[in-house]
């Protein structure tokens, strides 16, 4: 058996697969098709990605033991988009939820969703699988209407059994399909089920890994554990463009009797069968290892004064409409975010096997599809060949870690043929090589004219890239750029990702913003919303300074200058939920707002805090109202809401990367401080819950707003106004 399916095309070895245990949710439309009465007929174009993947059976399969499996290509990061699309499955099948699997991000079997990212899984992937299980719903609905002939309205679905109205006839939906393999494409119109019919949707769900998580059960991918595996550390210098001698027949020597080393150009690698000799192995030749680099040209200590002069680009995003001076009240500032780490709990991980010619790769990745393309480049062989499966992996929002591991496994599999190789990344590794979050320096000035309108506003934003996650270029996969017949990024990345949210939201006369990429020492991509997390800072900063100069509510000031309602209605439940909050002495509350993206979510931050005379800042309360449309899962997202402050506020009051060169210092977690837990403050989180509306992404909303809560509450404590990330106090008596 194991040989017939190497044997089989990707697509050929899925079809066998699913004859062997199931029956595919898709058959020839012999007849026509009898709509149900369900709910309102959806008569626009379907979601894009179930545009880009039609076919129904790419979603949906019926088990022989009547269960539904639904597949995704998105991957679950604690962001709970596994529970909210088995919510949305079970309620358009009309089934329970224990009767609904999902199964994600795996190249031999979900549809290709691209990338998790961008806050967009449950609009995309969330709202395909609804459509789609509507269309299935349908679809089984009508046959055994068909077979009965009975009429639509005569025929109810419920927790896998299909029944006549009378309740005379019923068959399950394994058994209506007889055993047909069609295939069939979802296509408009479509009923879905009526929201005041919801029995998951919109409900507090938890996640049903949780408990299996808890219980320290395997789950997670470093937990995988294959008959003979090898496993493998990689040896590498401090940083990139570092030089030594490397003697090879001397390092060799040092192995001890089972292990081997690899070497392919620049890339050296520890492997044998034994993890605990692998690690100790690994230890003693990294200290062998002599390193040494070229001249120092910046630091961590001079980035923020040198970004201008390492500048290489400037564009012009947004010409102000008004071109002469208007008088009026100015107000400037010039803010600064430093390099931040993902700061993932757990090392990055990858496993894989290269067996005659199938490839297959374990990794948390956040798009399996992609990387596989990277990996098709790589070893030139066709993407077909390559099964990339998604595994969980310590949460992060951004292009960590886990594709470099999983290449580094792959290359190395490639080597150890028929075997299975895991590589395990070390914490020094994980902070010394990760695509960091870019560094950003912004200039704003403003204008307030005598009716207190903002009549101007100038942006001036420098940033480096903001993703440089795989895709067909090799390039972007670190091992590939080490290998002796070497592979280098091509391009600089996403560069418009650094004046994400750069625009104001407000109503402003004239606007003006440019931007200008700088070529930075270190390796940067996609992090927590991007540019976003710093424009915001700059945005809401000078706002609170507006307010306070008119002597303005921050909040009133914000809602008079808003012509969108759902963020004026934000904002005003955050002022009746913190205007009676009093403040003692070296105490401060703070406001801040952002929509992500300016079209998507939308999030009113408040944070109360107090400032010692040392200059410790202590986070008492973050108040947060948000609005993200129809809510699937309001627990998810309050959950997500919660998690996105928190990390905000370790950015924005502890984390920067130290470095000289291109050589990351802050090796651990002593040299890069995080937020600890006596300093996580109490929440109150508000949704506002709008069913009538397309649901928006919730997983980078509060991000955004929070740096300028924490600065402005700390203003309202001293009179201090800070600038720069992240937040030093001296002494303030």
């Amino acid at each position: 058996m194991k040989d017939l399916l190497k044997s089989l095309p990707i697509e050929g070895r899925r079809s066998f697969v699913k004859q062997l245990g199931t029956l595919m949710v898709s058959f020839p439309l012999t007849s026509p098709i009898l709509w149900p009465s369900y709910g309102p007929v959806q008569e626009e174009k379907l979601p894009r990605t179930l545009q880009r993947n039609p076919s129904l059976g790419a979603w949906l399969q019926v088990t022989e033991d009547n269960r539904v499996q639904v597949f995704t290509g998105k991957i679950e990061l604690g962001q709970s988009i596994k529970t909210v699309i088995r919510q949305v499955a079970a309620e358009e099948l009309s089934m329970e939820m224990e009767q609904v699997e999902v199964i994600m991000a795996n190249t031999a079997m979900t549809p290709n969703e691209g990338y998790t990212a961008g806050s967009g899984s449950v609009k995309g992937s969330a709202i395909a699988v609804r459509y789609a299980a509507a269309f299935a719903r349908m679809h089984l609905c009508s046959l055994a209407g068909n077979q009965w002939g009975l009429e639509r309205k005569d025929v109810h679905l419920d927790n896998g059994t299909i029944f006549s109205k009378d309740k005379k006839r019923s068959i399950s939906i394994a058994n209506v399909l007889g055993g047909q393999q069609s295939e069939v494409e979802v296509t408009m119109p479509i009923e879905l089920i009526p929201k005041r019919k919801y029995r998951f949707v919109g409900r507090p769900n938890v996640s049903y890994d949780i408990e299996q998580i808890v219980r320290g059960e395997p789950y997670f991918i470093q937990d995988l554990v294959f008959p003979q595996m090898l496993h493998a550390r990689i040896l590498r210098p401090p940083a990139p463009n570092w030089n030594g001698n490397i003697d090879v027949a001397k390092l060799k020597l040092l192995l001890p009797e089972g292990l081997e080393l690899f070497v392919d150009g620049k890339m050296l690698a520890i492997v044998g069968a034994d993890e605990y000799t692998v690690v100790k192995t690994h230890r003693r030749l990294d200290r062998e290892l002599k390193w040494h680099s070229d001249e120092v040209s910046v630091t961590d200590r001079t980035l923020s004064e040198k970004m201008k002069e390492m500048s290489t680009e400037e564009v012009e995003v947004i010409s102000p409409t008004v071109k002469e001076d208007l008088a009026g009240a100015t107000f400037e500032g010039t803010f600064f975010k430093p390099y931040i780490l993902h700061g993932a709990m757990g090392p990055a991980c990858g496993v894989a096997k290269f067996d005659m010619d199938l490839l297959e790769v374990w990794t948390h990745s956040q798009g399996v599809f992609p990387f596989r393309a990277a990996l098709a480049s790589l070893f030139s062989m066709p993407a077909e060949r390559i099964i990339v499966k998604g595994e969980a992996g310590a949460g992060c929002f951004g292009h960590s870690s886990a594709d470099d591991a999983a290449a580094d496994a792959a290359i190395l599999a490639h080597a150890f043929r028929g075997r299975h190789v895991r590589v395990q990344w070390t914490r020094q590794q994980e902070h010394q090589w990760e695509a960091m979050g870019s560094a950003i320096k912004i200039d704003v000035k403003a204008t307030l004219n005598d009716q207190g309108e903002i009549v101007t506003w100038e942006s001036e934003v420098r940033t480096d890239s903001h993703s440089t996650r795989p895709n067909k270029d090799p390039g972007t996969l670190l091992s590939a750029r080490y290998l002796s017949k070497p592979f280098y990024m091509k391009g600089k990345g996403y560069i418009r990702g650094g004046h994400r949210n750069a625009e104001p939201y407000y109503r402003i006369a004239s606007n003006k913003l440019v931007a200008h990429h700088f070529q930075g020492p270190l390796r940067v991509s996609s992090l927590r919303s991007l540019g976003a997390f710093a424009n915001v800072f700059a945005i809401e900063t000078i706002i609170d300074k507006m307010s306070r100069y008119l002597g303005e509510h921050p909040i009133d000031f914000r809602t008079k200058r808003l012509d969108d309602e759902r963020a004026i209605a934000v904002l005003e439940r955050l002022k009746e939920q913190t205007i009676n909050e009093k403040t003692a002495e070296r105490e401060g509350l703070g406001y801040a707002f952002g929509r992500y993206k300016n079209t998507d979510g939308y999030c009113a931050l408040a944070t109360k805090l107090s400032v010692s005379v040392n200059g410790d800042v202590t986070l008492i309360k973050c108040w947060a109202v948000v609005d993200v449309g129809e809510v699937m899962n309001p627990l998810g997202l309050e959950m997500q809401v919660e998690g996105a402050i928190l990390q905000a506020c370790s950015w924005t009051l502890k984390e920067s990367v130290t470095f000289e060169g291109n050589a990351v210092s802050c090796a651990d977690w002593n040299a890069y401080p995080i937020l600890r837990f006596g300093n996580v403050p109490d929440f109150d989180i508000t949704i506002l819950d709008q069913p009538q509306e397309q649901p928006l992404g919730g997983g980078e909303l509060a991000t955004p707003p929070t740096p300028a809560s924490i600065t402005n509450a700390i203003f309202d404590a001293l009179g201090l106004r800070i600038y720069s990330l992240p937040v030093k106090i001296q002494s303030h008596p």
